[in-house]
């Protein structure tokens, strides 16, 4: 038994061809958050607190869809969502429907700290925010050029856009884009557990491109994209309502606890035989530091390491 962690920053049809430059950004990303958790695990602190650092700072890198990176509704806007939860006593928190809050994993860990409640949303989820005195930019703050291209482009296809979906032909006179680096956004999530077995886990999101406005993910539903027991965390990323239906992350746990399979086996199995029509990825610790990372998509951009000094960063 020994401490690990992993995390996420999407899973999808990323390219095999993806531009190195656009390639070296995102693992240089990756491997800076996993430092920044590896660290927090070296001198201590606990997995809850870890998880919360990891993706507050991948919410606050553009490459990623969530936080600064969050991707456009269909009226234009934010709607930023996030989750986290401790495994030993299952609190946890939740927010959606965030348009000014700048890291809103903290936000989600003061509703499960500071409330009676497990979820808070939209206008009640922002007046919470301003009696916490936490950090708040203006809507427009996260509204980058490059995501209103992709709104744009989107709406012109006429399509909702998952993380990382490739350009479509249309027969219909309608052009779209080819996929760039800028547009290779994604859910961030962060799974950790410590030497003592304890674990926590962590989703962040700015949902789809040209979402119905008020459209609820996967990622602060408890069981969908996020959870943790004293078997393992999760955090999924992918076709949210595929994660929604077959309640990704909590299965794995289930089939841990009542059917006795390894964290692989599990989270190997949710994965296979999940909803036909949807594609996603998970990352995934045990309480005795095993690491899943599953995806039935292209790519999963992913990062991972271990107290015996393992570490692995990779995308397809």
């Amino acid at each position: 038994m020994g401490w690990a962690i992993a995390l996420h920053g999407g899973a999808g049809d990323i390219p095999l061809d993806l531009p190195a430059d656009k390639r070296q950004a995102r693992e240089e990303a990756l491997k800076h958050c996993l430092d920044i958790g590896v660290t927090a695990l070296k001198v201590g602190r606990s997995p809850l607190d870890v998880v919360e650092l990891v993706v507050r700072e991948l919410e606050n890198h553009p490459l990623f869809n969530a936080g600064l990176g969050s991707v456009l509704t269909a009226d234009g806007s934010v709607e930023m969502e996030a989750c986290i939860m401790d495994g030993n006593t299952k609190k946890c928190g939740a927010v959606s429907g965030l348009k000014t809050v700048v890291n809103a994993i903290s936000l989600a860990r003061l509703v499960m700290e500071k409330t009676p409640h497990i979820y808070l949303a939209f206008e009640g989820a922002e007046a919470f925010a301003r009696e916490q005195g936490v950090e708040t930019q203006k809507p427009s703050h996260f509204i980058t050029p490059a995501n209103v291209e992709r709104l744009k482009q989107d709406k012109e296809a006429n399509r909702v856009q998952l993380d990382y979906t490739q350009s479509i032909e249309k027969e219909v006179k309608v052009e779209t884009h080819e996929v760039s680096g800028d547009s290779q956004l994604g859910t961030v999530g962060c799974v950790a557990v410590d030497g003592n077995g304890n674990l926590a886990t962590a989703t962040s999101t700015g949902g789809v491109v040209n979402k119905m406005a008020g459209r609820i993910g996967d990622t602060p539903i408890i069981g969908a994209g996020t959870y943790a027991n004293t078997y393992c965390a999760v955090s999924a990323t992918g076709k949210g309502e595929a994660i929604i239906r077959g309640t990704v992350a909590r299965h794995v746990a289930a089939l841990m606890e009542y059917k006795g399979v390894s964290l692989k086996e599990a989270a190997d199995y949710v994965v296979k035989n999940g909803d036909p029509e949807g594609t996603f990825g998970l990352i995934a610790v045990s309480a005795t530091g095993e690491i899943a990372m599953p995806f039935n998509s292209t790519g999963m951009f992913r990062a991972c390491a271990c107290q015996d000094g393992s570490s692995e960063i990779a995308i397809h």
